[in-house]
């Protein structure tokens, strides 16, 4: 792929019920799941937005429901080196998967954990897009330090400061941007001595009809609806799925809806 280095291009559930997560989220997201062929040895699902965009892929895994996400570099070995140098981890060194690209899974100092990815496809990743229904809308570092976090991922792939947002005790909510493109934010864990980790939210075409699909297929809806700040009149929500997994939607409100 050609994005940027610091670009987020793929997201991934892991899970220990696929079948049941991929009952869940086709109704809730719009997407549609399909097997690649070849590449993979094990029970590797993708899925599409209703454009047919890759947004993200699901694998079974005997751990906690959980989601991360990809980001693109054009040097996943020389990137795996920069993140030690920085204070942060290795988990899996830099390795291939034919026919899709070389990938890292690293953490930060505070111990969030993501992949490096060099994919194969000279094609750009939309994974990332807020504006279109099914892909993503918004990566949320929760973390130990902000401070730190953000002098890493700044070193670590260009990443700077687009504003902050008070929220009382809990400090900023402290905005990220990408080469001038807002792609996320950081924010302190609300429970200290509590694990950093990366959150996010992914657009839906209406936020009322996602939360009612949510609730029909055994999923929680934690917080919401609540109105984001901005003039764009979204919504979100806060979800846990059926298997645990944690997850925020956004999206528009039909006029009138209370």
């Amino acid at each position: 792929m050609t994005n940027r280095d610091g670009t987020p291009i793929w997201y991934e559930l892991m899970t220990d019920a696929p079948d049941a997560a991929q009952a869940f989220y086709a109704p809730v997201m719009g997407w549609v799941f399909d097997t690649p062929p070849g590449g993979m040895e094990r029970d590797y699902r993708v899925f599409a937005a209703s454009d047919g965009e890759g947004v993200g892929g699901m694998m079974p895994a005997a751990m906690p429901a959980t989601w991360a996400f990809y980001v693109g570099v054009a040097d996943v070995d020389a990137m795996a080196g920069r993140v030690t140098d920085l204070g942060g981890k290795v988990h899996l060194g830099p390795q291939d998967i034919p026919g899709v690209g070389r990938f890292a899974f690293v953490a930060d100092p505070q111990g969030a954990t993501f992949y490096l990815m060099r994919g194969d496809s000279d094609a750009d990743s939309t994974a990332f897009a807020p504006s279109k229904p099914g892909h993503c809308s918004w990566n949320e570092l929760v973390t130990s330090d902000q401070d730190a976090a953000l002098v890493f991922y700044g070193a670590l792939f260009g990443w700077t400061v687009a504003g902050a947002m008070p929220m009382g005790d809990m400090g900023d909510y402290t905005f990220l941007a990408h080469q001038g493109d807002m792609i996320g934010a950081v924010m302190t864990n609300p429970q200290p001595g509590s694990g950093s980790f990366w959150n996010f939210a992914f657009t839906v075409p209406d936020i009322d009809r996602a939360k009612a699909a949510v609730e029909a297929g055994g999923g929680t809806v934690r917080q919401g609806p609540v109105a984001l700040p901005g003039d764009d009149g979204d919504w979100m929500i806060q979800i846990t799925d059926p298997q645990g997994a944690k997850v925020m939607l956004t999206g528009k409100r039909e006029e009138g809806a209370a």
